[in-house]
């Protein structure tokens, strides 16, 4: 199995949401499929179908979980030394010289991304043409709106 690139912070947020699937969600769900057994005829019984459909979710997320942070190389950005470069779990500040918006995107791992709070994955078009470049770089980028080309204002680890 290959090893994926998560934050430090992204493992982190795994862990919390596994255990809470493990001490909160899934007591929760057998309690209700025992609540909905006793009420007798299983066949007809509306409450234990979704308690089981909602117990075959937790008892997947869980083992997706424990797979992912089983195969996780995680990966604090405030300990790499990197000269300046872009590089996983780098935060970078970017200029569109085409309008001249200023961005800011911490690239992160596929699971973590969530572009509302400026994080892309790793995988995205802008982090695989960014990667590897350093301040002051223009870059071109694919977008859904045709090619823009961008210019790296600054590289921070944190």
């Amino acid at each position: 199995m290959s090893t994926i690139p998560i934050t430090k912070r992204g493992a982190e947020l795994l862990k919390e949401e596994l255990h809470r699937l493990k001490h909160v969600e899934r007591p929760a769900v057998i309690i209700s499929i025992s609540e909905a057994r006793a009420q007798g005829d299983l066949s007809e019984n509306a409450e234990y179908d979704a308690a089981k459909e909602k117990q075959g979710f937790i008892e997947g997320r869980i083992q997706e979980l424990e797979s992912k942070l089983s195969a996780a190389q995680i990966i604090d950005p405030a300990t790499l030394d990197v000269s300046g470069r872009v590089v996983f779990g780098a935060t970078v500040d970017l200029e569109d010289l085409e309008d001249g918006t200023k961005l800011t995107y911490q690239i992160v791992g596929d699971d973590e991304a969530d572009i509302a709070v400026s994080k892309i994955s790793i995988s995205s078009p802008i982090a695989r043409a960014l990667i590897g470049k350093e301040e002051g770089d223009v870059v071109a980028v694919q977008a859904p709106g045709g090619n823009r080309e961008v210019e790296i204002l600054a590289v921070r680890y944190i």
